[in-house]
């Protein structure tokens, strides 16, 4: 994760940086991506960028990570205790067509996500990608106890198993919009938005319900 001196530097600076590391990562893929480009392109040297992060693998961590906080931002944002049971999963489906219609837009964004599930194929443990999917297993977790509350996601089964079941269907669905992305019009990818919701739906809301 970036130092924390680098949130006092430009805001202007900061997104400039990141557009083109987003860019050039997405583009040449995370091994050929070139920091010497990154830093012309961005117009920034190369000891700023070790003063404010410590490596390549911790560039790209933080761009993935302000890639996601600046999607949510665009989408609207989310808050868990807002939910209803009435709006739990139309919530996500709304969330998630949102999500297309602004990944339609950035493709730099599909890029970047072909990059990450590359590196987490070829790269040990401990790599750019790991601390991505604890933080996914983390909103998992409350997401779940959110719905347990509100009970429209099961109990019957342990917690831990119920977010690697939907960290599995997740990832399986995640791949396939990124391969497949180009094959589909926009109605297409919104429709599969409600498909995909439905899954998760399925597998977590209580037997009864379903």
């Amino acid at each position: 994760m970036s130092r924390p001196r680098f949130d006092k530097l430009d805001p202007e600076r900061q997104e400039r940086l990141f557009e083109t590391a987003a860019e050039e990562f997405g583009e040449k893929g995370y091994e050929a991506a070139s920091l010497n480009r990154i830093l012309e392109r961005s117009g920034m040297s190369k000891s700023s960028l070790y003063y404010y992060f410590d490596d390549k693998a911790d560039l790209f961590t933080t761009v993935l990570e302000r890639a996601l906080a600046f999607l949510f931002k665009e989408i609207g944002g989310f808050d868990p205790d807002r939910l209803t049971a009435e709006t739990f999963w139309s919530e996500f489906v709304t969330l998630y067509r949102r999500a297309i219609r602004f990944s339609s837009k950035k493709t730099w964004y599909l890029k970047l996500g072909r990059v990450f599930y590359r590196l987490h194929d070829t790269s040990k443990q401990g790599s750019p990608t790991g601390h991505m999917f604890e933080a996914a297993r983390h909103w998992l977790g409350t997401i779940i106890a959110r719905g347990q509350v509100l009970g429209v996601i099961r109990t019957d089964l342990p917690t831990p198993l119920l977010i690697g079941c939907a960290m599995g269907i997740g990832e399986a669905l995640d791949r396939w919009a990124i391969a497949h992305w180009d094959e589909y019009d926009e109605d297409e990818l919104l429709q599969m938005a409600e498909e995909h919701i439905d899954l998760f739906r399925r597998l977590l809301a209580p037997p009864e319900a379903k």
